[in-house]
């Protein structure tokens, strides 16, 4: 399994002042060193940093189930995540929220699930291993944020609008 970033695309064209989820442009801040999660990069936007605020939607098309909401991005270029495991800012929580999507980019009912962090890997693979979903998301169990999309190895995760 592998977790990933939002698009490379969505993430250029926030960060050259063009229109979010909601056609607004990004709002800007400046991080506390915590509780700021790139989306991009998925570390936490270091302290002091300037970091972006904006609604993402991380679904190809408008549909039921295509949730809207807010997302962090470091204002600065950051490398997005590439590396196997865990991506550091789904270890900072207590729990995640995860749910299974179809190829349709359909809720799987059944797959919707708060979990523990240090089970979070193990529970994304088992519903995985389901051969009906095509991707799995962990949101924020606190704020329902979307925080990364964890696809099987090889697969290409759906654009991000």
């Amino acid at each position: 399994m592998k977790f990933t970033p939002l698009d490379a695309a969505f993430v250029a064209r926030i960060r050259a002042g063009g229109p979010d989820a909601n056609g607004l442009p990004a709002e800007t801040a400046v991080s506390t060193g915590g509780g700021t999660p790139c989306r991009s990069c998925l570390h936490d936007v270091p302290e002091g940093e300037e970091f972006l605020i904006c609604a993402a939607r991380p679904f190809p098309t408008l549909q039921p189930y295509a949730e809207t909401g807010p997302i962090f991005l470091c204002k600065a270029e950051c490398v997005p995540w590439q590396d196997d495991g865990v991506p550091p800012i789904m270890t900072t929580s207590p729990d995640y929220l995860i749910k299974g999507y179809t190829a349709d980019h359909r809720i799987r009912y059944g797959t919707g699930q708060v979990v523990k962090a240090g089970d979070l890997a193990r529970e994304v693979q088992i519903r995985l291993s389901d051969p009906l979903l095509a991707y799995v998301d962990v949101r924020s169990a606190r704020n329902n944020c979307f925080q990364s999309r964890v696809v099987r190895l090889g697969d290409k995760p759906p654009d991000i609008r």
